[in-house]
């Protein structure tokens, strides 16, 4: 009885995780395998250590999702041609790989090898079509920056602590997206949002670069099958001019009867005319005759 008990209760705590994602998901047609990984909540003492370590203090829903579950893993796939493919991934690292995106530098490094230091440098002129270029994370020591998620080799979800100073508890954080190219963009200011954002997309290939100027690549673009809870609007959060993308619909154009188009009448006034003009110049001729 205490088993059962103990089922369903995480049950009722996954449901909770999920926002009942998984339910969603098996009735969805040809989705297959949905997994959801049980795991402990951390424990205090182990975010109090990571704070201290990292010289960072955990935003409080980052903090409270953690006291519930020690990271976050769903998957799922779908069939095809009677085989199982693996399609979706919804992870969150836990506390022990919330591990710091660049690593310090070791002793038996050489002291002229590359880094991702050597690629921030300040640019004078703003790209066209970038946006929060000028707040984007820095890869010095401005930035602490840890990574959230891998998404599978497409580039890396992170926790971004911006306008750091060394010796000083960094307190403001974002979540931020770092494609394969090196390049940031901007995701949500809370991690809340961002769950959210992860649930809604339902874990799909490279839903990070939707928040790109370039989007996902081809191959990924086909998954958009699989994807009922956002529209397609949501891709693009705002046109170049800053204004965002709504339905500019005018419902007294759009239900408004058409017009009918005049019927062109038979000019039969002109086609007399030339009758008589037809008559007159024969009876013209006539009249010729007879002088003749």
């Amino acid at each position: 009885m205490e088993e059962t008990k103990e089922s369903l209760s995480f049950k009722g705590v996954a449901e909770r995780l999920t926002i009942g994602i998984t339910r969603i998901l098996e009735n969805m047609p040809g989705v297959v395998d949905v997994r959801f990984v049980e795991r402990e909540p951390a424990e205090k003492r182990t975010l109090l250590s990571w704070e201290q370590k990292n010289t960072c203090i955990l935003p409080e829903d980052l903090r409270d999702f953690y006291l519930t579950t020690d990271g976050f893993t769903l998957t799922w796939g779908v069939q095809l041609d009677n085989e199982c493919v693996s399609l979706g991934c919804m992870m969150v690292n836990s506390v022990a790989r919330l591990c710091p995106l660049l690593q310090p530098v070791s002793l038996f490094s050489l002291p002229n090898a590359p880094s991702l230091a050597d690629l921030d440098w300040e640019e004078n002129s703003t790209e066209s079509g970038k946006r929060h270029a000028s707040a984007a994370p820095h890869f010095d020591s401005r930035s602490r920056i840890f990574e959230l998620d891998s998404c599978g080799g497409n580039g890396k979800v992170c926790l971004v602590y911006k306008s750091c100073t060394p010796g000083v508890v960094a307190q403001q954080s974002e979540i931020w997206f770092l494609d394969r190219s090196l390049c940031w963009h901007f995701l949500t200011a809370t991690f809340t949002s961002y769950y959210r954002l992860m649930i809604t997309h339902l874990g799909l290939p490279e839903w990070q670069y939707a928040f790109t100027p370039y989007g996902p690549s081809p191959q990924a673009k086909w998954a958009s099958l699989y994807q009922p809870l956002i529209f397609s609007s949501e891709l693009s959060l705002a046109d170049p001019a800053g204004d965002s993308y709504l339905n500019k619909l005018d419902p007294t154009k759009a239900f408004k009867g058409k017009a009918k188009v005049p019927v062109p009448k038979k000019k039969q006034p002109a086609q007399c005319s030339l009758g008589s003009t037809g008559k007159s110049q024969g009876s013209t001729g006539r009249h010729i005759g007879v002088k003749r």
